[in-house]
């Protein structure tokens, strides 16, 4: 079985040496995304709701792009620069997953990629 490396123009590139997605079997692998515009390359953070949804269009147009989507999500991982953000963060992240939330972890971090306030990879699988 080899891995197939998804990319879609719909969802930022990738701004160091790994793809935005690696589909190997039924699961596929997001890298971490963050709010930046996929046409433009700006970061779209003038508040922390913005920026949530930002992350979540991002991480939507790389599911779709390699046949998924939210439903099919199992594990989410968040990184934050900012705990007292969890409320609004976890508020935005919630409307992507209204049945059957996935796995999920929350970790607050010094620094993230061009100074960002969340970051959220996932997992997917198709049965």
């Amino acid at each position: 079985m080899s891995n197939q490396i998804i990319f879609t123009s719909e969802a930022p590139a990738p701004i160091g040496p790994y793809s935005q997605a690696v589909l190997a079997g039924s699961t596929l692998y997001v890298s971490g995304q963050i709010a930046l515009d996929p046409e433009t390359g700006e970061l779209i953070n003038e508040n922390i709701t913005e920026e949530t949804h930002a992350v979540m269009k991002n991480m939507e147009a790389i599911l779709r792009a390699a046949g998924f989507g939210f439903s099919d999500v199992v594990k989410c991982t968040i990184f934050i620069r900012h705990m007292g953000q969890f409320g609004t963060i976890n508020e935005a992240y919630g409307q992507y997953f209204k049945l059957n939330p996935p796995a999920r972890e929350t970790v607050e971090v010094s620094k993230l990629p061009k100074n960002v306030n969340v970051e959220i990879s996932c997992m997917a699988v198709k049965n």
